[in-house]
């Protein structure tokens, strides 16, 4: 489905909310449809009839309309809530989908461009919807019922007032391309800013050291200069069209007041006929059309623009899900190679893996190399060039996406922590557990203290609340406390200490199913069954042991972590208690 057709169903699955809005919109027409008929009954039977009661009883009438016509556009923001915010909701999920199956994502910084479009582009939808369903669809019905009640009340003058609205309207039209396209260049100019702004911010402690500060502030003028040109550009479209609709709106008014004195003397139209019509277009059409051209050259061209926009890189379809079972929580791996572009060098080539449950796998090489990208396939949320991932005996993308949720858990080296209860927390992927399942779980990752220290599972956490490393151990425990037979720590205790560290690992490794450790530290090598190191062009795999004697790599990441490290024994690896 496109970001069109979405936000077409979005809107559609509020069909009652539109009914509501229907239905408000003709109480809200009553006052533009009756002001003029009710001024003309007024004048001709009342005040020109020598009868101010009569006059005084029609204009008292006319405020009755308008009260009618007020609570109707109340009403209309009592439902707007309940139609907006389901679009904004289906907006944001096609952009977060989008974001993450994007084919060339931002690597190791933050996607500003991506936030851009939610804080921005979904944001600028879900106003100008918002500005459709209240301005624009008053003005539309205004100025229908202010034409239609021109019509019943001054025929012959509505034909010829018709004609300068037509051709403002004509010119109108004629200025939307243009203003598109200077909208579209304006929205694209925000992101860029943004994405400069966010790549410069993320990096600064990088380009401080560098002393790039002359070039990272030099790129972000630019972006701003250009940002600002598209904006006086589409100021400049936005005064050509207020000298239109200004022309359009004055124009009839005009003409009013020259041919309506004459029709007037000659009989075709009474007093009251011709004060009424006056009415219908200084009070009620002449305002209407300027705010229904403004409304439609800002809030419909910026809707356009980020429907547009979101359209390009947003993926509203969701991809077909799989139909496979696994046979148990085995991983095995053939021939596996990923490479990020059809240009770049694969960083996994030909990867032939096994990992059997209760086995825990340390995976170690330089910053850089794929260890990231191999967790992304051995989860599926990657799929591979060549080569196969299976799980259970069958490929992993290929399991229902529910089901793969809940059989692996990744946790990376920056924790999620969500607002709220240390229960809501812990228990978000095991819904159903007991408290004291809960509490085990914290044990055992080593998160107690702070638990405690937070007041228990009913403690609150909030924005800010926790440091780095708390906000690590409780993912740690969230993800022990889940049903997931495969554990992937990419880096994910990066925050501890070592003696943490090592405890979190042991806990996963005591509690059964398979165990990935992408190290943080190489001690995360000395505690694991086998090491995988990743070396860009080719892989290794073994023991510490067999890989000191065999991999150059491994041996030198080795003794660069700890050059005094001396050559342990073979029983120093043997599973023992850590």
């Amino acid at each position: 489905m496109s970001v069109w057709g979405l936000y077409r169903s979005a809107l559609a699955g509020q069909w009652r909310g539109g009914l509501v809005l229907l239905a408000c919109s003709v109480l809200e027409s009553a006052p533009a449809f009756l002001s003029g008929r009710l001024v003309e009954l007024a004048v001709d039977e009342g005040f020109a009839a020598g009868r101010p009661g009569t006059g005084l009883r029609w204009l008292a009438v006319f405020g009755l309309v308008a009260v009618i016509g007020a609570l109707g556009s109340r009403l209309v923001w009592h439902q707007l809530g309940k139609v907006v915010e389901p679009l904004r909701d289906a907006l944001v999920t096609a952009v977060v989908r989008g974001v993450l199956h994007d084919p060339a994502p931002p690597r190791n910084q933050p996607d500003a461009s991506g936030v851009a479009r939610i804080t921005q582009h979904v944001e600028v939808v879900r106003d100008a919807t918002a500005g459709l369903l209240v301005q624009a669809r008053g003005m539309i019905v205004t100025t229908v019922a202010a034409l239609a009640g021109l019509f019943t009340v001054a025929g012959s003058l509505a034909l010829i007032v018709a004609i300068p609205v037509v051709v403002a309207v004509a010119v109108f039209a004629c200025l939307l391309p243009s203003l598109a396209r200077r909208q579209r260049a304006l929205a694209l100019a925000d992101e860029r800013t943004a994405e400069v702004a966010g790549a410069s911010l993320s990096g600064m402690r990088d380009v401080v050291a560098c002393g790039a500060e002359p070039l990272a502030a030099l790129e972000l003028y630019d972006a701003i200069d250009t940002q600002a040109a598209a904006a006086v550009r589409v100021a400049r479209s936005g005064a050509a069209r207020t000298v239109v609709i200004a022309t359009g709106g004055f124009v009839p008014l005009l003409l009013a007041l020259l041919v309506a004195p004459g029709m007037v003397r000659d009989g075709v139209l009474t007093a009251g006929a011709a004060l009424g019509a006056l009415v219908y277009l200084a009070t009620t059409m002449q305002p209407a059309l300027r705010g229904l051209a403004a409304t439609a050259s800002t809030v419909v061209l910026r809707l356009i623009v980020a429907l547009r926009r979101l359209a390009e890189t947003a993926q509203a379809e969701p991809e077909p899900d799989g139909t496979a079972e696994p046979d148990g929580t085995a991983i095995y791996v053939r021939d596996l190679t990923f490479s990020w572009g059809a240009a770049a060098q694969p960083v996994v080539r030909g990867l032939d893996l096994h990992l059997r449950p209760g086995e825990r796998l340390a995976v170690v090489g330089p910053s850089g190399i794929g260890k990231s990208t191999l967790a992304g396939l051995l989860t599926g949320m990657l799929e591979p060039q060549g080569g196969r991932v299976l799980l259970g005996g069958v490929p992993v993308r290929e399991v229902p996406a529910a089901l793969r949720h809940r059989m692996i858990a990744l946790i990376p080296q920056e924790a999620y922590v969500f607002a709220g209860s240390v229960r809501d927390n812990v228990g978000l992927f095991a819904q159903t557990a007991m408290d004291g399942e809960l509490l085990a779980a914290v044990t055992a990752v080593g998160a107690e203290p702070l638990v405690t220290r937070l007041g228990g599972l009913d403690g609150e956490i909030g924005h800010g609340t926790l440091s780095a490393g708390e906000a690590q151990l409780i993912a740690l425990a969230r993800v022990y406390a889940s049903e997931a037979g495969v554990v992937i720590l990419d880096e994910a205790t990066s925050h501890l200490d070592p003696p943490a560290e090592a405890r979190a690992e042991r806990a996963f490794a005591e509690r059964g199913g398979v165990l990935v450790v992408i190290a943080h530290r190489l001690t995360s090598a000395l505690r694991a069954d086998r090491v995988l190191v990743m070396d860009g062009k080719e892989t290794a795999l073994g023991t510490h042991l067999e890989l000191m004697d065999r991999s150059t790599r491994y041996a030198q990441l080795m003794h660069a972590w700890s050059p005094r490290l001396p050559q342990p024994s073979a029983q120093f690896f043997e599973r023992t208690p850590e």
